[in-house]
C-alpha cells in the first residue's frame, strides 16, 4: 500500500471501520472514498456497482456488518443472517468487477464450533456445530471467508480474511440490551456508582472465558496484515490472553471505582463456555498486540464516563 492510493472503508462510522480510519491517517494515508448507510445501502447490489464503477477505489477494508450481542443475535436471526451476506457478496462481487487490488474481509471469532477445542486455530473452521445464539450470524461470515477464497481460486483475486476476537474501543455501542458484554458491562457499573446502587447484576454465571482485544489493536493489526498477508486462508487477530466475565466484571468495577457487590443472574443465557484464539499464524509474521486490558478499559472509561 502506498499513501497515494485510494482507500474505501466499508462501515467507515462503525467501531472497526473508524479504527482502520485512525490507523491509516497516522500513517499518512488521505484519499478515503467514504459512504455512509443513508448515501449507500450496501444490501442494495446495483447500488454497490454503480459506487463501485465509479469511485474505483484500489483497496477495500470490508468492515461493515449487522453486529451485535447474544441478545439481538438470537432475536433478530433472520436479518443478522439476510444483511450481512448481502453485505459482503456485493462488495466482494463489486470489488471483483472493478479490479480492486486487495481486499480484507473482517470476520468474526463465532465462526468457530461451539465446543472447539480451545485455543481455536484457523483450521477449526467447519469441523463441527456452531453455537446456535448466533448461528445465523456466524454462517454468513463463513460464506464471507469461502467467497474470498473461491475468488482468489477461481480470478486471482487478492482477498484475504481475518477473524477478530471480542472487540472493544471508541465508537462502541453502549445498548442496554443489544451490545456485546464489556460496553454492556461498563455501562452498568457507571450507571451503578453514580445512582448509588448496591449491586451490579451480571448476565450469566460468570464462569465462560473470553478475550479482548482493543480495536486500536486491531486496526493496527489490519493495517499490517493489508501489507504482509497474501494467503488464501483466515487468520486470527487476538491477544492470545482471557479472563473469565466475572473476572472482567470485576476489572472494570476496580476501574470505574463502584464499591457495590456483583449479583450474578444465571437465568441469562451465558452463551460459549470459552473463546480464546490461537494467534500463533499472526505473531509470526511479527505482529502481536500492545494494548493490555486493564489499560484499555480505563482509556475506554475515561471517554465515555459522562454519557451515560
Amino acid at each position: 500500500m502506498h499513501t497515494k492510493c485510494k482507500i474505501y472503508i466499508a462501515g467507515h462510522h462503525g467501531m472497526v471501520g473508524s479504527a482502520i480510519r485512525r490507523r491509516l491517517e497516522k500513517a499518512g494515508f488521505d484519499n478515503f472514498v467514504t459512504r455512509t448507510s443513508k448515501e449507500l445501502d450496501l444490501r442494495n447490489q446495483s447500488e454497490v456497482d454503480v459506487f463501485f464503477h465509479q469511485e474505483k477505489p484500489d483497496y477495500v477494508f470490508l468492515a461493515a456488518a449487522k453486529v451485535g450481542g447474544i441478545v439481538a443475535n438470537n432475536t433478530y436471526r433472520a436479518e443478522f443472517i439476510y444483511d450481512n451476506l448481502m453485505i459482503q457478496n456485493n462488495v466482494i462481487q463489486a470489488a471483483h468487477q472493478s479490479g480492486v487490488q486487495k481486499l480484507l474481509f473482517l470476520g468474526s471469532s463465532c465462526i468457530y464450533p461451539k465446543l472447539a477445542k480451545q485455543p481455536l486455530r484457523e483450521d477449526y473452521l467447519l469441523t463441527d456445530t456452531l453455537e446456535p445464539t448466533n448461528e445465523p450470524y456466524a454462517i454468513a461470515k463463513i460464506a464471507g471467508i469461502k467467497m474470498c477464497e473461491a475468488y482468489r481460486s477461481q480470478y486471482g483475486s487478492n482477498f484475504i480474511s481475518v477473524m477478530p476476537t471480542n472487540l472493544y474501543g471508541p465508537n462502541d455501542n453502549y445498548h442496554p440490551e443489544n451490545s456485546h458484554v464489556l460496553p454492556a458491562l461498563l455501562r452498568k457499573f457507571i450507571e451503578a456508582k453514580k445512582q448509588g446502587l448496591p449491586h451490579v447484576e451480571i448476565w450469566g454465571t460468570g464462569s465462560p472465558r473470553r478475550e479482548f482485544l482493543h480495536v486500536d489493536d486491531l486496526a493496527d493489526a489490519c493495517y499490517f496484515l493489508m501489507n504482509n498477508y497474501d494467503d488464501s486462508t483466515l487468520i486470527n487477530i487476538g491477544t492470545g490472553t482471557d479472563v473469565t466475565i466475572k473476572e472482567l466484571a470485576l476489572l472494570i468495577k476496580g476501574v470505574v471505582g463502584f464499591e457495590g457487590e456483583l449479583k450474578m443472574d444465571t437465568s441469562r443465557p451465558d452463551g460459549t463456555p470459552r473463546k480464546l484464539l490461537d494467534v500463533s499464524k499472526l505473531s509470526g509474521l511479527g505482529w502481536s498486540a500492545s494494548i493490555s486490558l486493564e489499560e484499555g478499559i480505563q482509556k475506554v472509561y475515561e471517554e465515555v464516563k459522562d454519557r451515560f
